[in-house]
């Protein structure tokens, strides 16, 4: 089996990352894994060893002929037989497929606004699902949107995974005091609910304890606003924003607590990593996070928004260091055995077989 994997850039995100992780796991069960990246490339490239084939198209435009070709050419060249389309690069997929017809598309929707489907859009991608052989979706509520929604009716919900990167440069280091650390790991977007954070912060009073926010600043309006109200409550000595790390596995190691306060969630890959690492998490219980962290037994979760409850749950963490041991490992037991990169590929294997 010859499996391209397809996404618009390698910027540090959770489909980003997914795509990466599929085009490096899957060397050792394919026949052939690689990955073309159409629009930007970014930080994640440098966790594609030399070994994963590589393509970057620097798509222009909606209708980039030019990339188009290229990527019908690296296909040609490389035998490729089906194409894993993550996120919004399906329609370069369906372009190329049109010129190559043997090509056979997996469309993978990490749509991060699951919990809002009622409001999302088809669009073109209705039309273009006519072209999927098959759908992978990262959440249940994504996979009822699109067999309501799409034409093709062979939807799979496979959760995502984390790989470890034993090569990874240990880059960052840490502000705060060390075993007083708590980490958001999350791209500064509405849907993380960083406001959030920053009220939990506001209300956790134990002394010396910091939180540290890692993901990619956009330089936004919303980025402008979170920054406006760590000022406005002067926590600027106790909330620190790092940007975009290509060193997660170090940054989430100098950490003790590690948190989500998002809004809307598919299956966040953090939360993985998080598990991989043994860390004791609190979280909201919004789109498959409930899966995977069980509310009292491998860690805490409460509603989105309630900040006081969240905070409550922070401290409880803070004030006992055996439940935090006792939570971390739980929930590395929980990940390790329904999330690791080996179970969810073979699911992904015999599935494709079956298509």
């Amino acid at each position: 089996m010859r499996i391209l994997q397809i996404i618009d850039s390698l910027e540090a995100g959770g489909a980003e990352r997914m795509a990466v992780n599929y085009a490096v796991s899957l060397r050792r069960s394919a026949a052939f894994s690689g990955i073309a990246v159409t629009r930007k490339e970014g930080s994640l490239k440098s966790a594609l060893p030399d070994d994963v084939p590589y393509c970057f198209l620097d798509r222009k435009s909606t209708f980039d002929w030019k990339a188009i070709a290229e990527l019908r050419k690296f296909c040609v060249e490389n035998k490729v037989q089906w194409l894993h389309a993550h996120s919004s690069s399906w329609f370069l997929a369906v372009c190329v497929k049109v010129l190559l017809p043997s090509l056979r598309i997996i469309w993978h929707d990490h749509y991060g606004l699951s919990e809002f489907t009622k409001d999302r859009k088809a669009g073109a991608l209705k039309w273009g699902s006519l072209f999927f052989s098959g759908i992978v979706s990262v959440n249940e509520n994504l996979r009822k949107w699109s067999l309501t929604t799409l034409f093709c009716r062979n939807v799979m919900y496979l959760p995502n995974f984390s790989i470890s990167d034993p090569n990874q440069k240990k880059e960052t280091v840490l502000k705060g005091e060390s075993g007083k650390r708590i980490l958001c790991l999350a791209n500064l977007r509405p849907q993380k609910d960083h406001f959030m954070l920053i009220d939990v912060a506001r209300r956790i009073s134990f002394k010396d304890w910091t939180f540290h926010l890692a993901g990619k600043d956009f330089e936004d309006d919303y980025s402008r606003s979170v920054n406006k109200k760590i000022t406005e409550y002067n926590l600027q000595d106790k909330i620190f924003i790092y940007g975009s790390r290509n060193d997660v596995q170090n940054v989430i190691s100098q950490c003790d607590i590690c948190i989500l306060t998002s809004a809307s969630e598919g299956l966040p890959v953090a939360l993985l990593e998080y598990g991989f690492h043994s860390k004791p998490v609190v979280v909201t219980n919004v789109g498959e996070i409930p899966a995977v962290v069980k509310d009292g037994q491998n860690g805490f979760s409460c509603e989105s928004g309630d900040a006081e409850k969240f905070a409550s749950l922070v401290g409880e963490l803070i004030a006992d260091e055996s439940l935090r041991q006792q939570m971390g490992k739980s929930l590395f037991e929980t990940v390790n055995s329904g999330y690791s990169e080996n179970a969810v590929l073979q699911n992904y294997m015999n599935w494709i077989k079956s298509l």
